[in-house]
């Protein structure tokens, strides 16, 4: 149970770690003081997306399997498009993991996937116990690789600079388009 749990985990957060990744190009600064709230942040709301998809399967499970993809995408081209607005003008701070407003969008819509799966979960009859078991793994992970991702990312930036702003930019768009396009 245990095994599969961090697998699942890990499924989850990988789109959890190149957002993380990407969007700490332009990171300001990057010590712990800073990096673990935003890896916090993630990982309290991929947990809390996936419960709450577990505990409302039944009610929403139409509804979030049509709209999730179109959300998702769209928070992540605003945060990508802004990051390449920002490199475009030569602008120092990047709409980026930077403020509570970035933070909260790049993880709602990095986690919209785990409230379809707790929904899944909801459905197939998971037991409270195994749906707790798999959130404390959720909650984990993505806060690991959060932290791997932003202090991967904050390196890229200090050492490439404005290109690596673009291609952080560029690969929050792709994964938005990723999730509108793996569902339609």
């Amino acid at each position: 149970m245990i095994f599969s749990a961090l697998i699942l985990a890990l499924s989850l957060c990988a789109d959890c770690f190149a957002v993380s990744a990407a969007s700490s190009v332009a990171l300001r600064e990057d010590s712990w003081r800073r990096i673990l709230p935003v890896a916090l942040v993630f990982g309290l709301v991929q947990c809390g997306l996936f419960l709450s998809g577990w505990a409302f399967g039944d009610l929403l499970a139409g509804f979030i399997g049509k709209a999730a993809p179109v959300v998702g995408f769209l928070l992540l081209l605003y945060v990508g498009g802004s990051m390449l607005v920002s490199a475009w003008k030569n602008e120092d701070s990047a709409r980026n993991l930077n403020g509570i407003r970035n933070v909260i969008i790049g993880a709602v819509a990095t986690s919209i996937d785990a409230f379809s799966v707790g929904v899944s979960f909801s459905l197939d009859g998971d037991s409270v116990a195994d749906t707790l078991t798999k959130a404390s793994a959720i909650l984990a992970v993505t806060v690991v690789t959060v932290v791997a991702g932003m202090k991967g990312g904050a390196c890229a930036g200090r050492r490439y600079g404005r290109r690596a702003l673009w291609a952080g930019g560029v690969v929050l768009i792709l994964i938005g388009l990723n999730i509108l396009f793996k569902f339609i």
